[in-house]
Formats: C-alpha cells, structure tokens, sequence
C-alpha cells in the first residue's frame, strides 16, 4: 500500500494561510501519514517506508530522525530548504542580504497583521526570456506548462510554488541534517541528478549521515528531471533498497 501526500497549506490539503512554510508541520505530515498507514490491517508496521522529493526529501529527513516507525528513507532530488533560504544555492546569499530579506519579512506582519495584502515570494518564474537562469527554465517547464501544472479548485496557478514572504523565513531556521546520523541503523538513500543543481544538498546529506547510507548519482539527469521522467527515474535502484531494508527485514 502507498499513500501520496500533500504538504498542509498547500495543493489538496487544508490548512489557512494557504502556501505558509512551517517545517515542523511538514515533518509533522509525513508521521501522521504513518499514523494512518500503520493503522490499516493489511499494512505490518514493521515495513513502513517513506520517499521524499525535492523540499519534501529534507521534511522526511527531519521527520524520520524523530519517528523510527519509518524503516528505511529515501529522498529524491532533495532541497535543504534550510540551506538553500539561508545560503542560496551554492552559497551565493551573503549573512548581510539574509539579514535583509529577514527585516522585511518582519516589517511585512505589521502590515498583514492590520489587514494589508499578504506578499509572497521566490517560487518559479511565470514567465522566460533570453537572460532567464536555466534554473529558471527548468522548473518553469515543469511548473507552468501542462507537464506539471496542477491547481486544487479555488486555489490560483499564480500562487503555485509561492510561499508568504513573512512565513518563507522560518526556514532560515530550518536545519534538516542536524543529529542525522541518529537515524541510524536505519538505512538512508540519497538519489540525486548528475547535472542536478539541487546534488550540493544530497551530497551534504550523505555526508553527514551515519551508515547504513547510500548516494545513487543518476547519469545525465538534472534536477527536475526526476520528478517526473521516468526513464530516468532509476525505479529499480528504489525497488531493490526498499526490498532489501524492509520485506526482507520484516520476514
């Protein structure tokens, strides 16, 4: 059995405000998603894995160092949303502009606070031109084109990927791989892309991790390729870790 989520305040879950980043409730969803998996009858709560893709594989990290229902853990494509809105990929944030985006953010509730606009921020570009990133161009191949272009009802595409400005801080906070190797004995896997631009967070991870660990570079695959393309998403690699650490082991 094997259940997909959305993130609370996001796609088709509840939760007001809608697109508010709150890392310990994310974490929060993938054990509650345990709760209910371990409580149907054909599932044996000795086998409960869990797969976390893009943000999602640092929420499942942080998740499963506090919840060892979770047997095995693998991450896909894996953001440190705590890295990446501290540091900037590849460290290009200075202390003194996060200090800055963090001001504003703060300046921002006042105005949220005494009825103002709600402002979000970062998220996939709406649109492309020549001097647009290819960063840029590729979540916005995957995220504004029918490829990936999904909206729950009532909800606008214009807001899809677009956390508020003044909840977007708390992952500066944020620091998934902290006490990671007390995941331990249980097994970690890291997939990440071979021109991914995401692979600095999988690698850090791996790192950092105790052993049983495992980094699986897939060849000539970006970072959203292995969202959603599945020649390249490496199907057996995920088949044979999660037979290997939990059929197997719950025999």
């Amino acid at each position: 059995m094997t259940l997909s989520i959305d993130l609370a305040y996001w796609g088709g879950s509840a939760g007001e405000p809608r697109n508010a980043v709150a890392p310990d409730i994310y974490a929060e969803c993938f054990s509650a998603a345990v709760d209910f998996l371990g409580s149907q009858p054909l599932v044996d709560r000795r086998q409960l894995g869990a797969i976390g893709i893009c943000g999602s594989g640092s929420f499942v990290i942080s998740a499963a160092k506090i919840d060892p229902r979770m047997k095995a853990i693998a991450t896909v494509s894996m953001y440190d949303m705590g890295a990446a809105n501290r540091n900037a990929l590849g460290h290009s944030l200075s202390v003194d502009q996060r200090k800055a985006i963090i001001a504003e953010a703060a300046e921002q509730r006042y105005i949220e606070f005494a009825g103002g606009e709600t402002r979000y921020t970062s998220g996939t570009v709406h649109e492309i031109n020549a001097s647009s990133s290819p960063i840029e161009r590729e979540f916005y191949d995957f995220y504004r084109t029918p490829r990936g272009e999904f909206t729950p009802p009532g909800q606008s595409p214009r807001l899809t990927t677009h956390p508020t400005l003044t909840s977007n801080v708390k992952f500066m906070n944020f620091y998934p791989f902290a006490d990671i190797e007390t995941s331990s004995p249980r097994p970690l896997l890291f997939i990440t892309g071979e021109n991914a631009h995401s692979r600095e967070f999988s690698e850090d991870a791996y790192r950092l991790a105790a052993e049983p660990k495992e980094l699986h570079i897939v060849p000539g695959a970006g970072h959203v390729d292995l969202y959603d393309r599945v020649n390249l998403i490496p199907w057996n690699k995920l088949t044979s870790f999660f037979n290997e650490h939990l059929v197997q082991a719950g025999a």
